[in-house]
């Protein structure tokens, strides 16, 4: 099955001039969705890419990441917009196209030197990408690689993070 079949492409959407790459067509696909997670399983066993944890970020990132944590016998850590999180946080804030936004992690999450990929359904400018590597950073942790379902070549964001082996499945 080709899975950017499955992705349906919606223009002008926020805003008039872009066209966003809907996910939720391949989600609702049980083949489709299981293609992507035994992929990003498959991509990530052949890269030697041997989490003892898995960040995604809210929101999207959750859903592939934690089937991605179960395949890969890793631990699962959730980044979290401000506010979501209930104990002690390690936060940063980072730039978008239209202003800023913040990321927080529960500074207990992770101990120092644990290895650490990082997961999420797009990788576009690179900026939540690259946000979340500067608070794994900041917690000592080595972020061994990063997973992406969809990548928009275009924008260039891998440029943006670590140095790091980074999986896409789809390109645009």
């Amino acid at each position: 099955m080709e899975l950017k079949s499955l992705v349906r492409d919606i223009p002008d959407f926020p805003q008039p001039g872009i066209l966003f790459r809907d996910i939720t067509t391949l989600l609702k696909s049980p083949q489709g969705l299981r293609q992507t997670i035994d992929l990003l399983t498959d991509k990530c066993q052949s890269a030697n890419l041997v989490p003892d944890y898995i960040v995604g970020m809210e929101s999207r990132g959750f859903i592939f990441a934690t089937p991605l944590a179960y395949q890969l016998n890793a631990g699962f850590i959730p980044v979290r917009k401000p506010g979501k999180l209930p104990a002690a946080v390690h936060s940063v804030t980072y730039e978008l196209e239209y202003g800023t936004d913040q990321l927080e992690i529960h500074q207990d999450a992770i101990a120092p030197g644990a290895k650490v990929l990082i997961v999420d359904d797009l990788l576009a400018t690179g900026g939540t990408a690259k946000a979340t590597a500067e608070l794994l950073l900041k917690m000592e942790t080595e972020v061994i690689g990063f997973a992406f379902v969809i990548e928009l070549l275009a924008l260039q964001g891998r440029k943006k993070l670590p140095e790091a082996p980074l999986i896409s499945l789809i390109q645009y």
